[in-house]
């Protein structure tokens, strides 16, 4: 029997319902989800249909029922400059005024909430400052400095992926009142953003290290994926990277064993003595300006052989004629993980990936000559291989992972959280630390099989 009740808003595809009920045991009280495809997916593979959108269910008479633990991806929206008047005007028009109603009725021993870097950062201090006080106000200890953490440094034992994914979460346990909630509140982040125990992130191998409750690789063998041609490269891209790849095969014939790391610029290459950059040019792009020339002039003859050979890029277009090399000693380009940005193709090693974000930017494999699939991005943010997505386009797909908590991420905060509060949250709900403190350190482990599930179309 479940030991506590857990409310998942903002729910998205179900990344805190696989943490708070699928791994430590928790029952769903409600979830909540504006995006109808999105709840489909969590309907289809939790078995619980989602609420729709949170202001009605909170606005006036509150319709979330008790629960001993919330969890919200909520979005970042900014306070108005009157953020630090005091008084709950300053929540209202954003999101997060609809959470703080439900702390303030309801008041769960243990809430959770997830969102992007930025929160974190300058343009958002007194939107950080807002939240902590506001959740103070409600009688919740939160830490004052933001926690932001990454799946990559946890390793694979405690559910981590290889995915450099930063998150700012904000924990908090309720116990009574604002004075006592400011009292007790801490002035540090939950856990330092660096990797967990001896862990080195440089170990990830998305190819070999096994992850998961099969514990296979990330990467799936190409007769695994479904519907494989859909990921294989285009003759266009399959080109760009042929070309760019011709380069440094010719620069390590040369004997080049160390490629600059600072962008390529092609559009720019000119010999050193024939360099002009303009008075009003930014300092960051004269520096870019001047590395190139200085490339270019150092290994000019193959250069200009390479640039001839392929037509001086003529056949591509402008983002195609730069390149990035992150991949440190790796001997060809083709050994490792790409990316096709607006800003050119960036390379690197094949350990950790960076955040999913859309489709046109998934993370491209050079051993197999594709993007990674949708499973493969599931994966990545620790969604076991039953979690499904069918009856969806893919472009859905990557969006709603891409959107998503990283269930390890998340288990491991959780657990950090509780385990630090313990006898604080016992004041309130002694049944929470016993069941997520007893639940395994590696949600993996308790991902194994499916929940009942409902089909999509029912959702």
């Amino acid at each position: 029997m479940a030991s506590f009740k857990f409310v998942d808003l903002f729910a998205g595809i179900g990344g805190f319902h696989a943490t708070l009920g699928a791994v430590n045991g928790g029952s769903l009280a409600m979830a909540s989800e504006i995006d109808s495809p999105a709840a489909a997916i969590y309907a289809q593979n939790w078995d619980q249909k989602p609420e729709g959108d949170i202001i009605p269910l909170t606005e006036s008479t509150m319709q979330v029922p008790p629960h001993e633990v919330l969890s919200a991806g909520f979005p970042c929206q900014p306070f108005s400059k009157s953020g630090f008047q005091r008084g709950i005007n300053e929540a209202r028009g954003t999101l997060f005024f609809n959470i703080l109603r439900i702390l303030q009725e309801r008041k769960p021993p243990v809430v959770m909430l997830e969102n992007v870097r930025n929160l974190a950062g300058p343009r958002h201090r007194e939107t950080w400052s807002t939240i902590v006080r506001l959740m103070q106000d409600a009688g919740y200890k939160v830490a004052t400095v933001p926690t932001v953490f990454s799946p990559h440094f946890l390793p694979p034992e405690l559910g981590g992926r290889p995915q450099i994914r930063d998150r700012v979460f904000i924990t908090a346990t309720y116990v009574g009142d604002a004075d006592r909630a400011r009292a007790l509140s801490t002035h540090q982040p939950l856990v330092p953003r660096r990797p967990v125990g001896s862990w080195d992130p440089d170990r990830w191998d998305i190819f070999r290290t096994p992850i998961g409750p099969d514990q296979r690789p990330l990467v799936q063998e190409d007769e695994e994926v479904e519907r494989l041609h859909e990921y294989v490269l285009s003759e266009t891209d399959s080109y760009v990277i042929d070309v760019w790849a011709d380069l440094v095969e010719r620069l390590r014939r040369k004997g080049v064993e160390r490629l600059p790391g600072f962008p390529i610029w092609a559009d720019h290459f000119t010999h050193l003595d024939a360099l002009e950059v303009d008075e009003d040019t930014p300092d960051w792009k004269a520096n870019f300006l001047r590395k190139n020339a200085a490339f270019y002039t150092e290994h000019r003859q193959v250069i200009d052989r390479w640039l001839r050979d392929h037509r001086n890029l003529q056949d591509l277009p402008a983002s195609r004629r730069k390149f990035e090399w992150q991949a440190q000693t790796a001997h060809s380009l083709r050994e490792t993980v790409m990316h096709l940005r607006p800003s050119g193709l960036r390379a690197k090693r094949p350990t950790y990936l960076p955040a999913l974000v859309a489709i046109t930017q998934t993370s491209i494999l050079g051993a197999r000559g594709r993007r990674i699939s949708p499973r493969e991005a599931a994966r990545l943010q620790g969604l076991p291989d039953w979690f499904g997505f069918e009856g969806q386009r893919d472009a859905l797909t990557y969006k709603q992972l891409g959107n998503g908590v990283n269930v390890g991420a998340a288990n491991f905060i959780l657990r950090t959280h509780v385990e630090n509060d313990a006898a604080l949250i016992s004041e309130s709900n002694s049944s929470i630390v016993h069941a997520i403190l007893n639940g395994p350190v590696n949600p993996d482990m308790a991902l194994t099989n499916p929940p009942g599930r409902v089909t999509a179309q029912a959702a």
